[in-house]
Protein backbone atom coordinates (compact mmCIF):
# COMPACT_ATOMS: atom_id res chain seq x y z
CA UNK A 1 0.00 0.00 0.00
CA UNK A 2 2.88 2.47 0.61
CA UNK A 3 3.85 2.32 -2.91
CA UNK A 4 0.76 2.70 -4.11
CA UNK A 5 0.52 6.04 -2.23
CA UNK A 6 3.86 7.18 -2.90
CA UNK A 7 3.49 6.98 -6.33
CA UNK A 8 0.03 8.96 -6.30
CA UNK A 9 1.42 11.60 -4.10
CA UNK A 10 4.39 11.98 -7.06
CA UNK A 11 1.62 12.24 -9.60
CA UNK A 12 -0.74 14.74 -7.72
CA UNK A 13 2.46 17.24 -6.72
CA UNK A 14 2.99 17.06 -10.66
CA UNK A 15 -0.27 17.58 -11.42
CA UNK A 16 -0.82 20.79 -8.59
CA UNK A 17 2.91 22.07 -10.32
CA UNK A 18 1.08 22.64 -13.54
CA UNK A 19 -2.17 23.81 -12.33
CA UNK A 20 -0.10 26.22 -10.38
CA UNK A 21 1.33 27.16 -13.45
CA UNK A 22 -1.47 27.62 -15.38
CA UNK A 23 -2.89 30.09 -13.31
CA UNK A 24 -0.10 31.83 -12.71
CA UNK A 25 0.74 32.27 -16.43
CA UNK A 26 -2.61 33.16 -16.94
CA UNK A 27 -3.02 35.86 -13.90
CA UNK A 28 0.36 37.38 -14.83
CA UNK A 29 -0.78 38.24 -18.99
CA UNK A 30 -4.14 39.40 -18.37
CA UNK A 31 -3.09 41.38 -15.05
CA UNK A 32 -0.05 43.07 -17.15
CA UNK A 33 -2.60 43.38 -20.78
CA UNK A 34 -5.49 45.10 -18.15
CA UNK A 35 -3.11 47.41 -16.56
CA UNK A 36 -1.02 48.81 -19.78
CA UNK A 37 -4.64 49.10 -21.54
CA UNK A 38 -6.43 52.27 -20.97
CA UNK A 39 -9.68 50.59 -20.13
CA UNK A 40 -12.71 51.75 -16.90
CA UNK A 41 -11.79 50.89 -13.39
CA UNK A 42 -14.43 48.79 -13.89
CA UNK A 43 -13.32 46.46 -16.37
CA UNK A 44 -10.37 46.02 -14.41
CA UNK A 45 -12.10 45.23 -11.23
CA UNK A 46 -14.41 42.27 -12.99
CA UNK A 47 -11.09 41.05 -14.54
CA UNK A 48 -9.65 41.00 -11.00
CA UNK A 49 -12.45 38.93 -9.63
CA UNK A 50 -12.72 36.69 -12.11
CA UNK A 51 -9.12 35.99 -12.09
CA UNK A 52 -9.49 35.29 -8.35
CA UNK A 53 -12.07 33.19 -8.58
CA UNK A 54 -10.44 31.13 -10.99
CA UNK A 55 -7.74 30.57 -8.85
CA UNK A 56 -9.54 30.23 -6.04
CA UNK A 57 -11.94 27.20 -8.01
CA UNK A 58 -8.37 25.78 -9.32
CA UNK A 59 -7.21 25.54 -5.77
CA UNK A 60 -10.41 23.79 -4.73
CA UNK A 61 -10.30 21.23 -7.33
CA UNK A 62 -6.53 20.45 -6.49
CA UNK A 63 -7.59 19.37 -3.01
CA UNK A 64 -10.71 17.09 -4.49
CA UNK A 65 -8.33 15.40 -6.48
CA UNK A 66 -5.67 15.08 -3.95
CA UNK A 67 -8.15 13.57 -1.29
CA UNK A 68 -10.28 11.30 -3.91
CA UNK A 69 -7.18 9.66 -4.88
CA UNK A 70 -5.95 8.99 -1.69
CA UNK A 71 -9.41 7.68 -0.86
CA UNK A 72 -9.59 5.45 -3.65
CA UNK A 73 -5.89 4.51 -3.84
CA UNK A 74 -7.10 3.38 0.35
CA UNK A 75 -10.36 1.64 -0.71
CA UNK A 76 -9.19 0.28 -4.33
CA UNK A 77 -11.58 1.34 -6.16
CA UNK A 78 -9.71 2.56 -9.18
CA UNK A 79 -12.90 2.57 -11.42
CA UNK A 80 -14.31 5.46 -9.43
CA UNK A 81 -11.04 7.04 -9.33
CA UNK A 82 -11.02 7.30 -13.54
CA UNK A 83 -14.44 8.89 -13.54
CA UNK A 84 -13.64 11.46 -10.94
CA UNK A 85 -10.73 12.65 -12.35
CA UNK A 86 -11.70 12.84 -16.06
CA UNK A 87 -15.02 15.13 -14.41
CA UNK A 88 -12.22 17.75 -12.75
CA UNK A 89 -10.15 17.16 -15.90
CA UNK A 90 -13.40 18.78 -17.65
CA UNK A 91 -14.35 21.61 -15.00
CA UNK A 92 -10.84 22.67 -14.62
CA UNK A 93 -10.57 23.09 -18.99
CA UNK A 94 -13.76 24.88 -18.94
CA UNK A 95 -12.43 27.54 -16.66
CA UNK A 96 -9.77 27.67 -17.96
CA UNK A 97 -10.73 28.55 -21.32
CA UNK A 98 -13.77 30.77 -20.13
CA UNK A 99 -11.95 32.90 -17.91
CA UNK A 100 -8.79 33.39 -20.89
CA UNK A 101 -11.59 34.00 -23.61
CA UNK A 102 -13.47 37.00 -21.75
CA UNK A 103 -10.68 38.48 -20.74
CA UNK A 104 -8.96 38.16 -24.15
CA UNK A 105 -12.10 39.95 -25.41
CA UNK A 106 -12.41 42.53 -22.59
CA UNK A 107 -8.75 43.84 -22.33
CA UNK A 108 -7.41 44.13 -25.65
CA UNK A 109 -8.44 47.58 -26.85
CA UNK A 110 -4.90 48.57 -27.29
CA UNK A 111 -1.25 47.65 -28.80
CA UNK A 112 1.36 46.77 -26.56
CA UNK A 113 4.18 47.76 -26.54
CA UNK A 114 7.76 46.23 -26.34
CA UNK A 115 8.21 46.55 -23.42
CA UNK A 116 5.29 44.59 -22.25
CA UNK A 117 6.17 41.84 -24.66
CA UNK A 118 9.81 41.36 -22.76
CA UNK A 119 8.03 41.37 -19.34
CA UNK A 120 5.17 38.56 -20.18
CA UNK A 121 8.22 35.97 -21.67
CA UNK A 122 10.49 37.03 -18.80
CA UNK A 123 7.76 36.01 -16.37
CA UNK A 124 6.62 32.79 -18.57
CA UNK A 125 10.15 31.72 -18.59
CA UNK A 126 10.77 32.32 -14.94
CA UNK A 127 7.92 30.22 -14.33
CA UNK A 128 8.83 27.34 -16.89
CA UNK A 129 12.50 27.29 -15.13
CA UNK A 130 10.62 27.07 -11.85
CA UNK A 131 8.80 23.98 -13.18
CA UNK A 132 11.83 22.02 -14.77
CA UNK A 133 13.72 22.61 -11.40
CA UNK A 134 10.88 21.14 -9.66
CA UNK A 135 10.27 18.19 -11.89
CA UNK A 136 13.96 17.41 -12.15
CA UNK A 137 13.66 17.49 -8.02
CA UNK A 138 11.14 14.78 -8.32
CA UNK A 139 12.92 13.07 -10.85
CA UNK A 140 16.02 12.49 -8.69
CA UNK A 141 13.48 11.90 -5.67
CA UNK A 142 12.19 8.62 -7.11
CA UNK A 143 15.26 7.34 -8.50
CA UNK A 144 16.35 7.45 -5.15
CA UNK A 145 13.44 6.04 -3.69
CA UNK A 146 13.84 3.10 -6.10
CA UNK A 147 17.25 2.48 -5.17
CA UNK A 148 16.02 1.65 -1.69
CA UNK A 149 12.79 0.57 -2.57
CA UNK A 150 13.09 -2.48 -5.67
CA UNK A 151 8.96 -2.46 -6.01
CA UNK A 152 9.17 0.95 -7.41
CA UNK A 153 11.08 -0.08 -10.31
CA UNK A 154 7.70 -1.27 -11.91
CA UNK A 155 5.93 2.35 -11.84
CA UNK A 156 9.24 4.61 -12.71
CA UNK A 157 8.25 4.24 -16.36
CA UNK A 158 4.76 5.48 -15.61
CA UNK A 159 6.26 8.20 -13.29
CA UNK A 160 8.13 9.89 -16.66
CA UNK A 161 5.79 9.40 -18.56
CA UNK A 162 3.36 11.54 -16.39
CA UNK A 163 6.26 14.39 -15.85
CA UNK A 164 6.27 14.52 -19.92
CA UNK A 165 2.64 15.39 -19.93
CA UNK A 166 3.56 18.24 -16.79
CA UNK A 167 6.39 19.46 -19.33
CA UNK A 168 3.62 19.19 -22.20
CA UNK A 169 1.03 21.11 -20.38
CA UNK A 170 3.40 24.43 -19.69
CA UNK A 171 4.90 24.42 -23.10
CA UNK A 172 0.86 24.82 -24.38
CA UNK A 173 0.67 27.40 -21.26
CA UNK A 174 3.52 29.47 -22.46
CA UNK A 175 2.08 29.11 -26.02
CA UNK A 176 -0.79 30.74 -25.19
CA UNK A 177 0.43 33.31 -23.23
CA UNK A 178 2.44 34.13 -26.19
CA UNK A 179 -0.25 33.90 -28.70
CA UNK A 180 -2.74 36.25 -26.17
CA UNK A 181 0.50 39.10 -26.36
CA UNK A 182 0.90 38.51 -30.21
CA UNK A 183 -3.07 38.70 -31.09
CA UNK A 184 -2.70 41.98 -29.07
CA UNK A 185 -0.42 43.55 -31.38
CA UNK A 186 -1.80 42.39 -34.31
CA UNK A 187 -5.24 43.00 -33.15
CA UNK A 188 -6.80 39.53 -33.79
CA UNK A 189 -8.48 38.30 -31.25
CA UNK A 190 -10.59 36.16 -32.73
CA UNK A 191 -7.56 34.08 -33.62
CA UNK A 192 -6.26 34.03 -30.43
CA UNK A 193 -9.81 32.60 -28.68
CA UNK A 194 -9.94 30.00 -31.28
CA UNK A 195 -6.24 29.18 -30.58
CA UNK A 196 -6.71 28.91 -26.61
CA UNK A 197 -10.00 26.95 -27.25
CA UNK A 198 -7.99 24.17 -29.05
CA UNK A 199 -4.71 24.09 -27.29
CA UNK A 200 -6.52 23.62 -23.82
CA UNK A 201 -9.27 21.30 -25.13
CA UNK A 202 -6.05 19.26 -26.76
CA UNK A 203 -4.57 18.94 -23.61
CA UNK A 204 -7.51 18.65 -21.03
CA UNK A 205 -6.88 15.49 -19.98
CA UNK A 206 -3.72 16.08 -18.35
CA UNK A 207 -4.92 15.34 -14.60
CA UNK A 208 -6.45 12.26 -15.93
CA UNK A 209 -3.93 10.64 -18.38
CA UNK A 210 -0.70 9.87 -16.00
CA UNK A 211 -3.53 9.25 -12.75
CA UNK A 212 -5.27 6.67 -14.49
CA UNK A 213 -2.30 5.03 -15.73
CA UNK A 214 -0.71 5.36 -12.73
CA UNK A 215 -3.59 3.67 -10.88
CA UNK A 216 -4.27 1.00 -13.20
CA UNK A 217 -0.14 -0.54 -13.39
CA UNK A 218 0.43 0.00 -9.58
CA UNK A 219 -3.43 -2.06 -8.88
CA UNK A 220 -2.08 -4.73 -11.60
CA UNK A 221 1.46 -4.89 -9.88
CA UNK A 222 0.14 -5.25 -6.44
CA UNK A 223 -1.91 -8.03 -7.39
Amino acid sequence: MGAEVAVVVVIVVAEVVVLVTVVVVIVVAEVVVVLKAVVDVVVVVVVVVVVVVVVVVVAVVVVVVVVVVVVVVVVEAAEVEVVVVVVVAVIVVVVEVMVVVVVVEVVVVEEVVVALVVVVVVVVVVVVLVVVVVVVVVVVVVVVVVAVFPPFLAVVPVIVSSLVVVVIKVVAVVVVVVLVVISVIVEMVEVVVVVVVVVEVVVAVHPAVPVVIVIEVVDLCWR
